[in-house]
């Protein structure tokens, strides 16, 4: 049994860690901390965990017994955050899994450039946290960046393309989408119902963070230096993201080619649902899931791949990747905890 605490517990993604935490065999929550509800109950402010967790919140200054008591801490903080409780708990055996951006980034100054925020722990051993590309880095590491939401979706779409070299990297476009509870917890007015209901929008155009992170991950498979174009959308549903990313072919390159890529890269994969050429994946049939299904055209006349993702925004877009981590580094079946059937409808 592992003792767990949740930094940053009452935002989407620690309700959502603590959902799942709940149902995962070896796994005990010790603390769950708030800044802004230090003093109170979960259950009071999630009425959803009532009878589940009845703990009282505390502060991040609690962070040497938090440390202490604790053999992983989930951090689930905006950016710019997680730095101090990563520089707090650097001399102490306990591993970190942060589910924002801090430790995302080989290069620190890419961190900067797009986060406008100065990186305190450069130093910081860390390896990035998509399981299914990194697990033998994950297995050992202090501490663990959980990749982003988008980035997810995106990254496992064009990762078998990227690898086998199939694709020409410089040619890639996302086009994704994803449901407000992406957004956080906090009030917002593009967010509010009268706003976001019956409409749908871009935002961050050609500026959005999670750009570098996707273009990190797919130069680290291909060995080539890629730039991308990546937009993204918000759709007035909960949960839930479709990544569209589009790619030239590399001449000569066939669609059993991409197939077997495809195949061979993710057929044994139990979170990753194939639905092959043609297929096309919708969110609702990963809704409260850890799993991502893909799905890919090929356009003949562009000669351009065309490759459908979908996850839960909140699962395997944060929280249950986060466990999934959290399962590997500690040994355990990948799948523990996880192993759900998707809400539906």
């Amino acid at each position: 049994m592992k003792k767990v605490s949740v930094i940053g517990a009452t935002g989407y993604a620690g309700a959502e860690l603590l959902r799942i935490l709940h149902n995962h065999p070896e796994a005990q929550v010790v603390h769950i901390t708030s800044e802004s509800h230090a003093g109170e109950y979960i259950d009071d402010l999630y009425p959803h965990l009532r009878g589940i967790y009845n703990q009282k919140l505390i502060s991040m200054k609690e962070m040497d017994k938090i440390g202490k008591d604790s053999d992983f801490v989930f951090i689930c903080l905006p950016h710019g955050h997680a730095m101090k409780v990563g520089k707090a708990l650097e001399n102490m055996p306990t591993r970190i899994i942060d589910l924002g951006a801090d430790y995302r980034f080989d290069d620190t100054d890419i961190y900067e450039a797009w986060y406008k925020v100065e990186h305190t722990h450069k130093e910081a051993p860390r390896v990035y946290g998509l399981a299914e590309l990194y697990r033998d880095q994950v297995k050992d590491a202090k501490i663990i960046g959980n990749a982003g939401c988008y980035t997810t979706a995106s990254i496992l779409a064009l990762a078998p393309l990227a690898k086998n070299k199939l694709i020409d990297v410089s040619t890639i476009v996302v086009d994704a989408k994803s449901g407000v509870s992406g957004a956080g917890r906090g009030a917002k007015l593009p967010n509010h119902f009268p706003e976001l209901y019956d409409s749908f929008k871009a935002y961050g155009v050609a500026t959005h963070r999670h750009t570098p992170e996707i273009e990190q991950a797919l130069a680290d498979l291909s060995g080539e230096s890629t730039v991308l174009n990546f937009t993204p959308h918000l759709v007035p549903m909960s949960r839930g993201i479709l990544s569209t990313c589009y790619a030239t072919l590399k001449a000569g390159v066939t669609p059993e080619q991409v197939d077997k890529a495809y195949e061979d890269m993710y057929g044994k994969e139990f979170f990753i649902r194939l639905l092959g050429r043609n297929g096309y994946p919708a969110t609702k049939n990963v809704r409260g899931s850890n799993y991502c299904e893909l799905g890919w055209h090929i356009d003949p006349r562009t000669n351009r791949v065309i490759v459908l993702s979908v996850i839960d925004n909140l699962v395997k877009g944060a929280a249950g990747q986060a466990v999934q981590n959290f399962n590997i580094a500690c040994g355990f079946e990948e799948k523990l905890g996880l192993d759900v059937v998707p809400m539906y409808p």
